[in-house]
């Protein structure tokens, strides 16, 4: 039987070593996220994607969070994510005379498709990103081998979100958290239906202007 109180108590000690799912990363410029819940009633995980754009690293990433009591490598206050580049040619879509601007060049592109930019030359490089979404979202995100990394093969996906409530960490807990309690107890329960948000969903980029600030 799965404690509640003990997957929140989890997700916060995440929270507190700033290992936790973070919309407003100083590092990373938000573009998309999508989290996936899992369990079997003794089992449980919880797997959050930040697509973003890392400027320090030169590409866009999708950052694959992964906590559970039953992770198959990383786990508790250990190493929990996975970082996985998506633009091939990035070098490519960068002005080489302005590394914030994007060149007049190819396309960039993601699992060897090229992905129309809705946006010009010289245009603000997260900006143009953020316009692969939604239409180009799918490619962004992560494979079903890619989320499952960490995540026995036999256990069963109970939700999977597009957005939620997502807190501000510096002010909020998981815990105290109405999104987190519920998808807790829909892990505890393997009941998809204890997800019943009364909050409105807040995980679009436009609502974490912090994102990528440093």
């Amino acid at each position: 039987m799965i404690d509640v109180d003990g997957i929140l108590e989890e997700l916060d000690i995440a929270r507190d070593g700033l290992t936790f799912f973070d919309l407003n990363h100083p590092y990373l410029h938000a573009v998309d996220c999508r989290l996936h819940a899992f369990g079997d009633g003794s089992r449980w995980a919880l797997v959050m994607e930040h697509v973003c754009y890392y400027g320090r690293a030169f590409n866009l990433f999708d950052v694959v969070h992964a906590f559970g009591n039953c992770l198959t490598s990383g786990g508790y206050m250990l190493e929990q994510d996975d970082f996985h580049g998506r633009i091939e040619n990035f070098a490519e879509i960068r002005d080489t005379s302005d590394f914030d601007a994007l060149a007049d060049g190819p396309p960039p592109r993601v699992r060897g498709r090229d992905l129309p930019l809705a946006a010009t030359p010289g245009t603000n490089l997260v900006s143009a990103l953020r316009t692969l979404v939604p239409e180009h979202r799918e490619p962004l995100l992560g494979t079903d081998a890619e989320v499952r990394r960490r995540v026995p093969p036999d256990l069963p996906k109970l939700l999977q979100l597009e957005e939620w409530h997502q807190p501000e960490l510096f002010e909020t807990t998981p815990s105290e958290t109405e999104t987190f309690q519920q998808l807790a107890q829909v892990m505890a329960t393997c009941d998809p239906g204890a997800y019943r948000p009364t909050e409105p969903p807040n995980t679009h980029w436009s609502n974490w202007p912090l994102s990528g600030s440093l």
